[in-house]
């Protein structure tokens, strides 16, 4: 018998990404597969595409009834509720790092007998992820850096007060053009920008955005950090960006002292966003932003603003992740190998230490 997928709603309204598009829901379907997609108030791709497929489609946030056997998918958080989590889950949980609330969600899920296959551990046989949202966190951490850059320039505030959806890449793109234009116009000067991890995914989507505005990037990877810091390079630009994801091994490229350093740097986008973790690489800040309180402002004089939000609304970046996680999906059938079955030894690991 095929496995039973259920699509649950996001419960963060600034969450519109999917992990499974209705083209994949009709290729899960044609394997056998029965998929239970919920309503959502603030999906990206509308409910009808879902509906067209045939599928079965379920009332927003009723997957703590969905069939004991039934697969739980979502990309985020789910409600901080305390109840036990019988099911079998597939989401980011942020739980294995040191994060103040993955003891508890870790709990739930021991009280309840259900399973966290995080998505963050869905790896090859190499370790290597076979899906990731990079390029598009990337390139909107860069463009919500840049927005930063210029509201700087436009007055004091940490703003912008919040940040805009666009209907794709190119509508903001427009946008971020007027607003350097406008910028440049008051006599500011283009920002240099730095990014850590140019050479991955996320790193490669900050720069194809830079690249598109015209700035100057200097792209630093392994071989510039290996070294282990201090990072004095990192303070002479205007713009970094970390794509860098937490973990023992990464040193710290902001350390506290910069707050008070000389520097040209006014603001941070971390896209890898784990500030709670053991392992925050940029202690100058400690909880995450939203696109409604995009802003950290942790210096005044000079003025340094951090942006960390972890999650972007995107349709593009919807379909690059669900083409990419489709082919782990279709081995559902086969749970307890491959990558979920890495996945879950990495769950029983930390299920036990908990």
């Amino acid at each position: 018998m095929q496995p039973h997928l259920w699509i649950r709603a996001e419960q963060r309204d600034s969450e519109q990404r999917v992990g499974l598009t209705p083209d994949g829901v009709r290729t899960l379907m044609s394997q056998g597969f029965r998929v239970t997609v919920e309503r959502s108030t603030c999906r990206a791709i509308a409910i009808d595409g879902y509906m067209a497929t045939g599928c079965d489609i379920a009332v927003e946030n009723t997957w703590p009834d969905a069939p004991t056997d039934a697969i739980i998918f979502g990309l985020k958080e789910l409600p901080e509720d305390g109840t036990p989590l019988p099911h079998r889950h597939i989401m980011f949980g942020h739980a294995y790092k040191g994060q103040a609330d993955g003891p508890a969600l870790l709990a739930r899920f021991k009280a309840g007998g259900g399973t966290l296959y995080d998505l963050e551990y869905l790896t090859n046989e190499d370790g290597r992820r076979v899906a990731a949202f990079g390029y598009w966190a990337g390139y909107a951490g860069a463009a919500v850096s840049l927005k930063v850059w210029a509201a700087q320039q436009a007055g004091d505030l940490p703003g912008p007060a919040s940040i805009a959806t666009y209907s794709g890449k190119d509508a903001l793109l427009a946008d971020l053009k007027t607003d350097l234009a406008a910028s440049l116009a008051n006599g500011a000067t283009k920002p240099n920008t730095i990014i850590i991890g140019a050479l991955g995914r996320v790193g490669t989507g900050a720069g194809d955005l830079f690249d598109a505005m015209g700035l100057n990037i200097t792209r630093w990877d392994m071989a510039e950090t290996a070294h282990g810091g201090p990072f004095p390079e990192i303070l002479t630009h205007a713009i970094f960006v970390n794509c860098i994801l937490a973990s023992p091994n990464v040193p710290v490229f902001v350390p506290k002292s910069a707050l008070t350093a000389k520097r040209r740097l006014s603001v941070i986008a971390d896209v890898a966003c784990d500030p709670d973790s053991d392992y925050n690489q940029i202690p100058v800040y400690a909880h995450a932003t939203s696109f409604t309180d995009p802003v950290i402002r942790v210096a005044i004089a000079p003025k340094l603003d951090v942006t960390a939000i972890d999650n972007l609304p995107s349709i593009e970046s919807s379909q690059d992740y669900a083409e990419q996680l489709l082919p782990s999906l279709l081995t559902l059938n086969d749970i307890e190998q491959g990558v979920w079955g890495r996945a879950k030894a990495v769950f029983d690991q930390h299920s036990t230490d908990s």
